[in-house]
């Protein structure tokens, strides 16, 4: 669906300086891709290249095999009908209603009126907001313009949608109201989804890849669910880590009598008790020091800070029985 091959955008500020540094990504027809990284990263500079709202200097992307890059003015325009995006400031029109805002993109790509009109009906109807048809966007609460806006994208059916911080500036419930909104669009229409954060909360909810950015590369990419089992980056395991576990581990290790792990697990046996049944069948005392279970979108990573004590030998066949059974360890001191 799209192709991003070692792509180079580059911008003179005090000299040159690489927002995008040789980025090369795939993102699968009807997939939730997120791409999650601090600010100045380079997520932004990037989303914004792949409809050319940034021209970029080196590589080149492809979405359904079309050069972006290739595109002349006339050809790039019809490209852009194709790709929605929202923003995290909603870029409304003030001095429209609902429906102006919705019917706006329709206008431009020259619809008829009884085609503006029946579209408008389906996107109010979609995003839940007919009864504010005729309402402007001053009367309305921050997630009431978010679903505008997403109305608006989507007004001229297009297969990929772009979203740039678009939950940043709403409150937690708001968010998930969304991001639910926008895996329904993915559900009912195969949009492709490309989800701009730097909020790991937002990307484990909906994302089914995750791309870590950092001073403009990806350090890291991978199913949502094995990037949570397995981060392999700093940056990484700084987003997905609980905040409250990381505080406590030096405390954790200055403490320790025993060996400390990090055991990570999924939906298949992160309710299963497992502690329990280690500590029965190896004879081996075991704390629980911390932990935590992570939703994803479609499934379930928990987190757990341990101590084994007792004789290593039977520690390390604990250790084994974790392995066979999928649960990741972690070794957090010697």
């Amino acid at each position: 669906m799209i192709k991003i091959s070692n792509l180079v955008k580059e911008f003179n500020i005090n000299g040159k300086f690489r927002a995008v540094d040789d980025v090369s990504l795939e993102v699968n027809q009807g997939e939730v891709y997120g791409i999650i990284g601090l600010s100045g990263a380079g997520k932004s500079t990037l989303v914004r290249c792949i409809n050319r709202l940034e021209e970029f200097d080196q590589g080149s992307i492809e979405i359904e095999g079309v050069r972006v890059d290739k595109l002349n003015s006339k050809e790039l325009l019809n490209l852009r009908k194709n790709i929605g995006m929202i923003f995290q400031h909603f870029n409304l029109f003030s001095q429209m209603t609902v429906s102006e805002n919705i019917a706006y993109p329709l206008k431009l790509a020259k619809h008829s009126k009884a085609e503006i009109e029946q579209k408008v009906d389906e996107m109010l109807d979609f995003v839940e907001l007919k009864d504010k048809k005729d309402s402007y966007p001053s009367s309305l609460s921050g997630g009431q313009k978010q679903r505008v806006a997403i109305a608006r994208a989507l007004a001229n059916n297009p297969k990929i949608l772009l979203s740039d911080e678009s939950t940043s500036a709403l409150d937690p419930t708001t968010t998930q109201e969304i991001l639910k909104l926008i895996r329904k669009l993915v559900d009912n229409y195969g949009t492709t989804v490309i989800m701009i954060t730097h909020q790991m909360e937002v990307a484990k909810s909906i994302c089914d890849r995750i791309a870590v950015m950092q001073d403009g590369k990806i350090v890291e990419e991978n199913y949502t669910k094995e990037l949570f089992r397995h981060p392999k980056s700093e940056i990484t395991r700084s987003f997905i880590q609980d905040i409250s576990i990381d505080d406590e581990l030096d405390i954790i290790k200055s403490s320790a009598k025993g060996r400390l792990f990090r055991l990570t697990y999924d939906d298949k046996s992160y309710n299963s008790p497992i502690i329990s049944e280690l500590s029965k069948s190896f004879d081996i005392d075991i704390n629980i020091l911390s932990g935590n279970v992570n939703k994803l979108s479609n499934t379930n990573v928990g987190y757990l800070i341990v101590e084994f004590i007792g004789d290593d030998r039977k520690i390390d066949k604990a250790v084994n029985y974790c392995k066979e059974k999928d649960i990741f360890m972690e070794v957090l001191n010697v």
